[in-house]
């Protein structure tokens, strides 16, 4: 039987068939906007407030200690944070410029501080006894030098006692000539750049600091931790994510400890020739599970297959 349509259904039909027509998804697709990898592993805000905290005390330390050791008025202030490439920090570093590496402990990574010149004659005279006048700009003697490298040590300490919640000590090593800078880091490296105002009496400069990607990343990851652990999953998320994790796989191997051989015996070997190991008779080889022992075990046959028979757990190793 047919079924006549209402004046009503056939006015509801006319209705979706305009919503469907090619003039809507045009509308939607003209508010997309590209995306751009490049601003994957951005600093969130999260991060950026964190950091924020972190410098601000760094910069208000500063500004009191050195107020006092130079007995002047002495202003720092974050300018910015910000991840930049290696390449776009260089380019901002003026042509006469006191740049030097700096270590950072325990990763043993350097980071590159940057003072800008026109700080340094205002700074030398004031140590010397003057009134922080200001001078042109030039490179410095050997005497200056290592005035200003007091005064970069002094900063050093301060960055270790501002960051001291990350675990990160700073370690002034030497200044660095604008050819040796490039080679501190890759050019293509993403940094993380940190940007200080300082402001004299008779001056004002930048004082920059540039952290390559491994320590940007443990930074920001110990800033963040904190805050991150707070925050639990429910029961039936954590119930999930245990039995994901269940799936994983790691790479396995049952070896023997490792031994030190002679090169002239590695040198001599021939095929079908027998190396004597420097271990004895009754060595159990290692079960271990991603590079780490985890017990003592036996080699066995199960059908086709090479197996392991586990003995006993390693102090530590049961999981």
């Amino acid at each position: 039987m047919d079924k006549k349509l209402r004046q009503e259904e056939i006015d509801a039909l006319f209705e979706t068939a305009r919503a469907g027509s090619p003039s809507a998804p045009a509308a939607e697709h003209a508010a997309s906007a590209p995306y751009s990898f490049t601003s994957s592993g951005q600093i969130s805000t999260e991060q950026l407030h964190a950091i924020s905290i972190l410098n601000d005390l760094f910069a208000r330390n500063l500004t009191h200690n050195l107020a006092a050791s130079l007995r002047s008025r002495f202003e720092v202030n974050l300018v910015s944070a910000e991840q930049i490439p290696f390449s776009e920090f260089l380019l901002r570093i003026p042509e006469v410029s006191y740049v030097a590496s700096v270590r950072l402990e325990p990763l043993g990574a350097l980071s590159v501080l940057q003072l800008e010149m026109s700080l340094a004659p205002p700074i030398i005279d004031l140590l010397l006894g003057g009134d922080g006048r200001e001078g042109p700009l030039r490179e410095l003697t050997d005497i200056e030098e290592s005035i200003l490298g007091s005064v970069v040590e002094l900063v050093c300490r301060e960055l270790t006692s501002a960051w001291h919640q990350v675990g990160l000590s700073f370690t002034f090593e030497r200044r660095q000539m604008q050819t040796q800078v490039a080679r501190m880091m890759s050019v293509t490296e993403k940094s993380l750049c940190l940007s200080f105002e300082i402001r004299m009496p008779q001056s004002a400069g930048l004082l920059n600091l540039a952290f390559p990607a491994v320590v940007s990343n443990t930074i920001l990851r110990r800033l963040t931790s904190d805050w991150a652990r707070g925050r639990s999953h429910g029961p039936e998320m954590r119930a999930r994510m245990e039995a994901a994790a269940r799936g994983i796989r790691f790479g396995a191997s049952l070896q023997l400890p490792s031994v030190r051989v002679p090169a002239r015996t590695l040198q001599q070997l021939s095929p079908g020739q027998v190396v004597c190991l420097d271990l004895p008779a009754a060595t159990a080889p290692l079960w271990c599970v991603g590079g780490q022992p985890l017990a003592t075990a036996q080699p066995v046959i199960q059908g086709e297959r090479r197996s392991a028979r586990l003995e006993r757990y390693l102090p530590g190793g049961k999981p």
